[in-house]
């Protein structure tokens, strides 16, 4: 890794605009309305009183190229490793947007175990410049560590609570839900090419994490927002293992007052696939 160069790679504005056919899509590609007379989950798939899912953020934002690049970072050992997001207003159903990217920061955690890249987003209106949502994406760069960079980083864990979990939501995933989520944008073959998924050391191509994430997301609409898009502000989640599609996803949450934590795994094979889960709640 270029380091300490990295921390200075910024992305160009980038203006960009979204309907409410890519809102639906999204929403169909996370497994919304899979029962099409629950009228809660129809909001985010009919553009009558259309809602836009808290987790469309996380796609809107400028990629993670430029820093691959400038970092002279080795793509083929990068994992998704957490995902957060800061709601300060929620999307509109359509809307002309500009993103713009920096590095937030690395963790050196040594040559034989890699480091960490976080970089944040910035999404805001194009017109007002008023701001949507702030992503923060952390990169697992398992080849480029031992660069004397600092080994802590200022981004903690949420620990989940040592007790009962206060609910359980289980959602399955359709046979083809990779096929859907890669058309917003993430093509690599991983999620669709059972070869290169074998290559990768997979049995099958494997769902997109923030798809999981997604799913997660959606939990927490169900169990304690009754599918209010609004009544989210934040959500942070580790990313610990994929998902295969066709799998169903259990979400596991605690509430204390407006904090819920969450972790989730898959009932087939009993694999967690995301930890230190916390959302937090506008009310």
């Amino acid at each position: 890794m270029k380091y300490p160069d990295i921390l200075a790679v910024r992305t160009d504005s980038v203006t960009s605009s979204y309907c409410d056919k890519d809102v639906i899509l999204y929403a169909l590609s996370i497994g919304m309305a899979q029962n099409p007379l629950d009228s809660r989950e129809l909001t985010y798939v009919y553009e009558k009183a259309l809602q836009v899912a808290p987790t469309m953020s996380a796609i809107l934002g400028s990629g993670a190229g430029k820093f691959i690049t400038e970092g002279d970072i080795d793509f083929k050992m990068l994992l998704h490793g957490e995902q957060r997001l800061q709601v300060h207003r929620p999307l509109p159903p359509r809307a002309s947007v500009t993103t713009k990217s920096r590095c937030l920061g690395v963790v050196d955690k040594g040559a034989k175990h890699g480091a960490i890249l976080n970089v944040e987003c910035e999404i805001a209106d194009s017109t007002s410049d008023e701001l949507y949502a702030t992503t923060i994406m952390s990169l697992f760069c398992r080849g480029d560590g031992g660069f004397g960079g600092p080994t802590e980083s200022p981004l903690i864990a949420h620990a989940v609570p040592d007790r009962a979990p206060d609910i359980k939501v289980a959602l399955p995933t359709r046979p083809d839900q990779a096929l859907l989520y890669r058309l917003h944008g993430d093509r690599n073959p991983l999620h669709c090419d059972e070869r290169a998924a074998r290559l990768a050391g997979f049995d099958r191509p494997i769902l997109h994490g923030l798809c999981t994430y997604a799913f997660a997301c959606r939990a927490v609409l169900q169990a304690f927002c009754n599918y209010d898009a609004s009544a989210i502000a934040s959500f942070d989640a580790r990313f610990a293992s994929p998902v295969y599609p066709g799998e169903t996803i259990v979400t596991r949450m605690w509430r204390d007052d407006q904090v819920v934590s969450f972790e989730c795994s898959v009932a087939e094979r009993q694999v967690m696939v995301i930890r230190n889960g916390r959302c937090v709640l506008f009310r």
